[in-house]
Order: C-alpha cells, then sequence, then structure tokens
C-alpha cells in the first residue's frame, strides 16, 4: 500500500498537471478572461501574443508533468518542479509588481510555488537513482 506522503505528492502533481493544460487551453481560447484571472491585464485587446506565450508555456509543463507521472519517471518528475518553479516564482512576482493587482491573484502562484518546492524535492529524496548498467560488448 502506497504512504499517504505517495498519495498526496501523486494527486498534487497530477492536479498540477491537468490545471496547468485547462490554464493554457484558456489562454487560447479566452485570453482576456485567462489574462485577468492570471493578475495582470496588458491592456491590449487585438495582440494576443503574451496569452498565446503564456498557454503554450502552461500546456507543454502541464504535458511534460503529466507524461513523467504517468510513466513513473518521478526522480525527473522531482527534477521538473525544483527547476521549474522558477516559473511561479516568476509570474507570483509579475503580478505583485503589478500595481492593479489584487491579493486574490497572489494566492495561485504562491500555492503553485508551494507545490514545486515541496514535491519536487520529496521526488528527489524518496526516488532511487536507476543504476547506469555497464552494456560490454558481444564477442
Amino acid at each position: 500500500m502506497k504512504t499517504m506522503s505517495q498519495k498526496t505528492a501523486y494527486i498534487a502533481s497530477l492536479a498540477t498537471g491537468l490545471l496547468l493544460i485547462f490554464i493554457g487551453v484558456r489562454f487560447f481560447l479566452t485570453p482576456l478572461r485567462a489574462e485577468a484571472g492570471f493578475g495582470i491585464q496588458t491592456g491590449l485587446s487585438s495582440n494576443f501574443a503574451f496569452c498565446y506565450i503564456k498557454g503554450i508555456r502552461d500546456m507543454a509543463t502541464g504535458i511534460l508533468i503529466l507524461a513523467l507521472l504517468l510513466n513513473k519517471e518521478f526522480r525527473s518528475l522531482g527534477w521538473l518542479m525544483l527547476c521549474m518553479g522558477i516559473i511561479p516564482i516568476t509570474d507570483f512576482l509579475i503580478v505583485l509588481n503589478d500595481a492593479h493587482h489584487q491579493s486574490s491573484h497572489l494566492y495561485p502562484h504562491l500555492t503553485a510555488v508551494l507545490i514545486c518546492l515541496t514535491v519536487g524535492p520529496y521526488y528527489l529524496y524518496t526516488t532511487k537513482r536507476s543504476s547506469m548498467q555497464k552494456v560490454t560488448p558481444a564477442q
């Protein structure tokens, strides 16, 4: 039976991957609404380049998280979560520095930072490194 921490890390990773895909799709389908939900407004109503960049970044990250999770590549997922933690940290700072930000828009970014900085190290410290097997040439 899996431990509670394993289940929690798995569910947090699964939810993060699915949510990132949803957010990415939302930036493509309803860019102005997604931008407002992110916590900033660029003021651009006809050029959605920012939204498309953000959308594809989130979709790709979500797909990668799910691919690693479903293939049980937990150590790789740990590295991804830890290294990609810079994204929600930067997003948090961008929203924080926007003159018109609302406090409620900071919480999702802060939550993402906490998930990355807890789930990432959890997978790194609880998953054994794979031993590289030496391949000898056939004689």
